[in-house]
């Protein structure tokens, strides 16, 4: 499969894969493939408008994953290249490899249906047979709005703020090892996603972390103290 440009390449692939996936269970709970409710009808084995109906709701998985293989530096451009003067791209086997266990991540991950945690994969299947149920009448109603996914990035632009805001110092009494510290500056700086460990987060989410080193001042009793004022507390996150 080639592309003019390695995103799309990538989105393209990922769309057959979840193709293959809605293929599979379509022919496991038994319904014509080739009679969708939002595609025409087909009428032809070849063209399997239900499967392209039932991954509609699910192309989000793909769209995500996609994106966060970029922003991640999972994928970049020098994983593609030219073949010949037809100026499309090709991905590198390895980097493929890598997408791929991407996509089967995301569709391993749970996620809340009906009292459980199912994954992705067994969540079509059972929204496929939700829809089977329908056709034989064994159930009034089918939607595809649940299960609602919520998802949440850990690199916030509060978080980012706060981490640009961080000094050396602070870090590390934070806890925060120099390494992890250089990484989370200069990735913070730029568009894409930053990777933050949850250990790391909470100690920038502490309650602790929102206020700012104040250098010591002698008071009138020739002790040392802090300058501490409102002004010297970081607004909660």
């Amino acid at each position: 499969m080639t592309s003019c440009d390695p995103f799309n390449l990538r989105l393209n692939y990922a769309y057959g894969v979840i193709e293959g996936c809605v293929t599979r269970v379509v022919n496991i709970v038994r319904l014509d493939p080739s009679v969708g409710f939002l595609q025409e009808f087909s009428g032809s084995q070849n063209k399997e408008s239900l499967a392209y109906d039932l991954q509609e709701p699910f192309r989000w998985l793909v769209n995500v994953t996609t994106i966060e293989a970029f922003e991640s530096r999972a994928l970049g451009l020098k994983n593609f290249y030219f073949i010949g003067d037809d100026y499309r791209y090709h991905i590198e086997i390895e980097a493929k490899r890598r997408f791929l266990e991407l996509l089967k991540t995301r569709f391993n991950s749970g996620v809340k249906y009906k009292g459980k945690t199912w994954k992705w994969d067994v969540v079509l299947l059972k929204k496929t047979q939700e829809l089977a149920c329908f056709l034989l009448d064994k159930s009034k109603q089918m939607d595809f709005i649940e299960p609602d996914p919520h998802m949440q990035r850990s690199d916030t632009q509060d978080l980012r703020s706060r981490i640009l805001e961080l000094t050396q110092r602070e870090a590390k009494e934070l806890s925060i090892r120099r390494n992890t510290f250089h990484y989370l500056r200069e990735n913070a700086r730029d568009s894409g996603s930053v990777k933050i460990y949850q250990k790391v987060r909470a100690h920038l989410c502490d309650t602790q972390s929102h206020v700012r080193y104040v250098p010591k001042t002698r008071g009138k009793n020739g002790m040392y103290e802090n300058q501490c004022s409102e002004a010297n507390i970081l607004e909660s996150e």
